[in-house]
């Protein structure tokens, strides 16, 4: 449809502030310390508040909990405040979906009641025994002095109910407490069990080993679900800080279809992809590797694996977990978003947190890595289609794409380049393996030789605020193949001062052999989640505009580097808003 060609020229403390007020985090009486007399307008227009990520409607939420299907409907558990808009009082919360993309709130799962869990409930997850029974296994805090961390079990009160309204925690609860050479307070979120080949029940609790120099996952065994030994050996272990939040399944290269973790071992072309969420950094890495049953062992299929880094999500995400959806035959990837404003904001606002949509995930045909993209489901919040074909976008122009509203939005686009290595610019070595930091150099607004090319999402009519979503092609030196990065810059997304935007980057594992990548990016007024040639490289950035609000929100695509571009084929589609928990 209708298009308009333009030509146009081309704190630390928030850092400290957002990323460490992660998973467990307490903030000290911080509900009274804002004046939201002080907080910029824009932050508490409820037109930036999300409409198709999950959410509550209102109060802070944090790591995904425990998914799972279980007679016809999804259950998904999370982190949840009940009394404010900041970490604390953490509540298991529950929510319920035929679809995974409407939601409806239900009765509190879990919450602190047994001597194993009375100063707190934090993550964990779910496994569904051998005759139909979901379990909840998750970390209790058992001491007010220290976060001493143990781990429990739950189970339903009635299994008839299809909607698990009530759980029911045994008496021997703890099941596992620490031994004593691990850290108590770096003890927790066990992840989902998988019953071995030798008719014993294996699952991972994130740790630290080494004095806490090194992240580990312990393996924990089982006979009966109810008494349970720790392997003397962790399941692996890199000095990159404590773990948490670890997460461990199989996966066949290249099939789409899942795997159910118990019915994994000893099939051949098998491959296991371990996850750790990195207390240090705050964000989700992962290996693809080999599982070794009897060893109780897990190996790294490239040895400079724990070094190198891959993400899940190379913007604001975390505490990611998968379960496998025996409905559909897939893996599903939850992940949590935090926000880009202050703690004063957030009280102000009442909300804080989100959930990314729901990812179907899988290993690439080379089993190298993992292939995300969003659940099918959600483009049934799709409407009023628009269209580009075949336009070429020269250098320094960028297009407008009309006719729908754009402040939610789903955005598919297909780019070609000419000329890739003639008009690359060449890498610097010494950000061959930072792309973050070549992101932060190298801008949507630094003119390249090819590219940056991409999406300007959530601008204001006049260009003065815009996420930039784009991809630049370089030329490593000795190498006839290009290095390919995506990148998220919301450098210039609000005139509020006050939020912390920072460039978010990773390399594409593609060689453009065709001169051809392809991007899409779901828009949901103050979340850009974007995935990259497929769902190789995905990037989620939350953004908070001044002036790009609702009606005010224009998408163009727009190229900065000096080869043309082409835009085969771009479809953006109107977003339609789901039941979302009562909100």
């Amino acid at each position: 449809m209708g298009a308009l060609v333009v030509i146009g020229v081309a704190c630390a403390w928030l850092l400290l502030l957002q990323l460490a007020g992660a998973s467990h985090v307490v903030y000290k009486d911080v509900e009274t310390e804002a004046n939201a007399a002080n907080v910029p307008p824009s932050i508490v227009d409820p037109l930036l508040r999300t409409g198709f990520h999950f959410q509550p409607p209102k109060n802070w939420i944090n790591d995904p909990n425990a998914p799972m299907y279980y007679e016809g409907w999804y259950h998904f558990f999370y982190q949840y405040n009940p009394k404010g808009a900041v970490w604390g009082n953490i509540v298991w919360a529950h929510s319920v979906s035929r679809d995974l993309i409407n939601w409806e709130a239900i009765e509190t799962a879990i919450e602190p009641s047994i001597p194993a869990d009375q100063y707190g409930c934090w993550s964990g997850s779910a496994t569904t025994l051998p005759d139909g029974t979901p379990v909840i296994m998750y970390t209790g805090i058992n001491r007010p002095d220290v976060n001493y961390q143990v781990q429990n079990v739950a189970y339903p009160r009635n299994r008839s109910d299809p909607m698990l309204r009530e759980w029911v925690k045994p008496e021997h609860n703890p099941i596992i407490v620490p031994e004593s050479d691990i850290n108590a307070t770096q003890f927790r979120d066990p992840t989902t069990a998988w019953l071995a080949s030798d008719g014993q029940w294996r699952l991972l609790i994130g740790s630290a080993a080494g004095g806490g120099a090194r992240g580990a996952a312990f393996v924990y065994r089982s006979r009966d679900f109810r008494q349970w030994r720790r392997v003397p050996r962790p399941l692996h272990s890199a000095a990159t800080g404590m773990w948490e939040c670890p997460d461990f399944y199989p996966a066949a290269p290249g099939r789409t279809v899942g795997l159910d973790a118990s019915s994994a071992p000893g099939r051949p072309q098998v491959k296991y992809v371990l996850k750790n969420s990195l207390d240090l950094r705050r964000y989700d890495y992962y290996t693809v590797g080999t599982y070794d049953e009897k060893a109780e062992r897990y190996v790294p299929d490239d040895p400079a694996g724990d070094e190198h880094h891959l993400r899940y999500d190379y913007g604001n995400f975390y505490a990611s977990k998968t379960f496998y959806d025996p409905a559909k035959k897939r893996r599903v990837l939850w992940g949590w978003a935090n926000e880009s404003d202050t703690r004063a904001d957030d009280v102000a606002k009442g909300w804080a947190g989100i959930q990314a949509i729901p990812r179907t995930v899988w290993l690439d045909f080379g089993g190298k890595q993992v292939i995300q993209w969003p659940i099918e489901e959600v483009e049934a919040l799709r409407h009023q289609p628009v269209t580009l074909r075949d336009t070429v976008i020269k250098r320094g122009e960028h297009v407008e794409v009309t006719g729908i509203q754009t402040a939610q939005a789903d955005v598919e686009v297909s780019f070609e380049v000419s000329s890739l290595l003639a008009g690359a610019e060449p890498l610097d070595p010494a950000l061959a393996h930072d792309a973050e930091r070549l992101c932060g150099a190298r801008g949507a607004d630094v003119e390249g030789g090819v590219g940056p090319f991409g999406l300007w999402v959530l601008a204001s009519a006049n260009l003065e605020e815009r996420t930039a979503v784009f991809f630049r092609v370089f030329k490593a030196a000795g190498s006839d193949k290009p290095v390919v990065l995506m990148c998220t810059d919301p450098t210039k997304s609000s005139l509020n001062p006050d939020l912390y935007l920072p460039t978010f980057a990773g390399f594409v594992d593609t060689d453009l052999s065709d001169g051809k990548i392809s991007l899409r990016s779901l828009i949901d007024r103050s979340v850009v989640e974007s995935f990259g040639a497929g769902g190789k490289t995905c990037i989620l950035s939350r953004v908070y505009p001044s002036l790009a609000v609702d009606k005010n929100a224009h998408l163009y695509v727009f190229n900065n580097g000096k080869a043309d571009v082409k835009v085969t084929l771009l479809t953006a589609w109107q977003m339609k808003k789901p039941l979302m928990n009562g909100a």
